[in-house]
């Protein structure tokens, strides 16, 4: 075939944060000078660039491919290709698009069955389309790539654990309350942590989130990120009788949060549940919180066995949704292959109605002036004719096709047999053909008046 999947392109696994900067396509005054022209060589390309990645799938000229589209991205970010190459991976055919179909379920992330990838690759596919650089084989390949991500989701528990710490902490408190929607939470401290708890948490459904932080100036930029409130540091015990889950991911070298101070918290709550997760390193939380009835405390080693075993799980749901990658690999490769003998279709059923044409042409000679309804049923017969006649060959080949190596043959013989590319045979065509290279033909039954010589 003369055009290709190809996908070149550099990970978390194959470049340091430093390269993946260096050579992401994200910044618009890169990308309005168009990263690959299309030309003989490339004829379809979509770029993903997140933070963790960066790759370019193309349909492109098999040989020429990978040298082609690393000398543009390498140029398009002011860089030599030597500079790209030590980091990249490229994957051609089959292997092109199990990657990416592995891509698109969170299969390759680095955290395993993340779902941002899929919006991610879908809003790359719509700025592809945006610029005319995915046509008909990337529009199938994509569509394709999004239902597999669906039918891995939904087919496998490849994303149902929570593996990151805020999340895990997260899906703990699901187990606490029925109704997020009416949780109110508390993050103390503001760094990364916090704020990805805080990500997890609206996410959850909450939205009553306070934040404090000993530097309050950093509460009241979180608490604004996720229209929250913001806390003064001092004012914590009096705030903690009004919220349901704590998150606490301070610096502090000492708890700041002790069982004699919760005491006077539960009586004022009246003794409902309250959930806690000390994720900080010293802790902030004492472990005498946990002997106190109606409280939970989790701290980071907690969550660290929870998010181990849920990364245990995903793996073997992972081993689930390769078997689907390859499913829909083939499938998809079927597809592609059928491509070939599209031309080969085309060509018969436009020959059976050039033939139709002709001979409608020459039979309305023959009857003279017809009626506008007579000329209309003829060329409605004519049209029935010529589907009928070409439903067999085309049924036969569209069920014996993609087998192989056989392929070839077939649209051959196709070709040969209907004569779809207008060769003029030779006078003696169907003489002797069959016979044996002999001075005399004794084959039984045969009609060959012309015999081959020696």
């Amino acid at each position: 075939m003369n055009k290709e999947i190809h996908l070149v392109g550099l990970n978390y696994k194959t470049a340091p944060v430093e390269v993946r900067e260096r050579f992401a396509l994200t910044d618009p005054a890169i990308l309005a000078k168009g990263i690959v022209p299309l030309d003989d060589v490339v004829r379809e390309y979509l770029i993903l660039s997140t933070c963790n990645r960066v790759e370019i799938m193309a349909v492109a000229r098999g040989d020429e491919a990978r040298e082609h589209l690393v000398a543009h991205w390498a140029g398009a970010c002011g860089s030599p290709p030597a500079d790209l190459e030590p980091y990249v991976y490229h994957h051609r055919g089959p292997d092109a698009v199990r990657h990416l179909f592995s891509v698109a379920a969170g299969l390759d992330s680095m955290v395993l069955g993340e779902p941002q990838i899929l919006g991610q690759l879908k809003d790359a596919y719509r700025t592809s389309l945006e610029k005319n650089s995915a046509k008909v084989i990337l529009n199938r390949l994509l569509h394709k790539a999004f239902s597999t991500a669906k039918r891995i989701r939904t087919e496998t528990g490849v994303a149902s654990s929570a593996v990151s710490i805020s999340y895990a902490a997260v899906e703990l408190a699901k187990r606490i309350f029925d109704d997020f929607g009416q949780v109110k939470a508390m993050l103390i401290g503001a760094g990364e942590m916090a704020e990805l708890a805080a990500t997890h948490l609206v996410g959850a459904g909450i939205d009553s989130i306070r934040v404090t932080n000993r530097t309050f100036e950093r509460a009241v930029q979180l608490a604004a990120r996720f229209k929250g409130e913001a806390v003064p540091f001092d004012l914590l015990p009096a705030h903690l009788a009004e919220v349901d889950i704590v998150i606490s991911s301070t610096g502090a070298h000492e708890p700041i949060i002790r069982a004699s101070d919760m005491k006077k918290v539960l009586k004022a709550r009246k003794h409902r549940p309250m959930f806690f997760i000390d994720i900080a390193v010293p802790r902030d939380i004492d472990p005498d919180v946990n002997s106190l009835d109606n409280i939970y405390l989790y701290d980071i080693d907690d969550l660290k066995e929870v998010v181990e075993e849920n990364l245990g799980r995903r793996r073997d749901e992972a081993e689930k949704g390769a078997r689907i990658v390859e499913e829909e690999s083939a499938a998809f490769a079927r597809w592609l292959k059928s491509l070939e003998l599209q031309p080969t279709l085309i060509d018969l059923v436009r020959r059976g109605e050039a033939v139709a044409r002709e001979e409608l042409e020459r039979t309305l000679g023959r009857l003279g002036q017809l009626t506008p309804e007579a000329r209309s049923a003829l060329e409605a017969m004519l049209g029935a004719v010529v589907k009928k006649m070409n439903h067999e060959p085309i049924s036969f080949l569209k069920d014996h096709f993609g087998n192989g190596e056989t392929d070839c043959l077939y649209i051959s013989l196709a070709r040969r047999m209907f004569n779809l590319d207008g060769e003029t045979p030779p006078e003696d065509a169907h003489f002797g053909r069959l016979c044996p290279g002999r001075k005399e033909c004794r084959q039984a039954n045969c009609n060959c008046r012309n015999p081959q010589k020696d």
